[in-house]
């Protein structure tokens, strides 16, 4: 499991490694390292999921950084980026060759809800979102993951997801 400062120093790591090549490059982070780095809602998480970029280039170096660190070669991954659509963004933080970014909580929300995996942090951190943002009923809910995803991705479970947690 990955603490906050672990992820921390990672990215910083990453950074430095950047910077040794002489390279930019943009990472956003998804999923429970956002919960972690930017909420403390949770003390850790087993992975950090991202989109970056350039892709090939970082993935060599996040690998790197995995074998020094010895948090293994996909402490940070792309798998998230099959669930990843057009959303706003902001800025985390911005280091000398590293720029991380992460998504506004709506998103988040909407991305931890159409996922809603039983075996995960995935209720928890849906309750923590949906306190965040002031909702109150699963309309409200859907309404936000309907700006994001076509309905034809939502499962009927996620509706049952939703309501039981709203205690509706």
């Amino acid at each position: 499991m990955l603490k906050k400062s672990d992820i921390e120093n990672a990215l910083n790591r990453l950074n430095d490694a950047l910077a040794k090549k002489d390279m930019k490059g943009e990472v956003c982070l998804y999923g429970g390292a956002v919960m972690c780095l930017v909420y403390d809602a949770r003390p850790s998480t087993k992975d950090v999921d991202a989109i970056f970029f350039p892709t090939e280039e970082l993935r060599k170096l996040i690998s790197q950084v995995g074998e020094e660190l010895k948090l293994g070669d996909h402490w940070l991954n792309d798998g998230v980026k099959g669930f990843v659509v057009d959303h706003p963004r902001r800025v985390l933080f911005q280091k000398s060759n590293l720029h991380v970014l992460v998504p506004e909580p709506d998103y988040l929300l909407a991305m931890k809800v159409l996922a809603a995996r039983a075996d995960t942090s995935d209720a928890e951190d849906v309750r923590f979102l949906i306190k965040k943002l002031g909702l109150t009923k699963p309309a409200e809910v859907f309404r936000i993951l309907e700006q994001y995803y076509p309905k034809s991705r939502v499962r009927p479970a996620t509706q049952f997801f939703v309501e039981e947690i709203l205690g509706s």
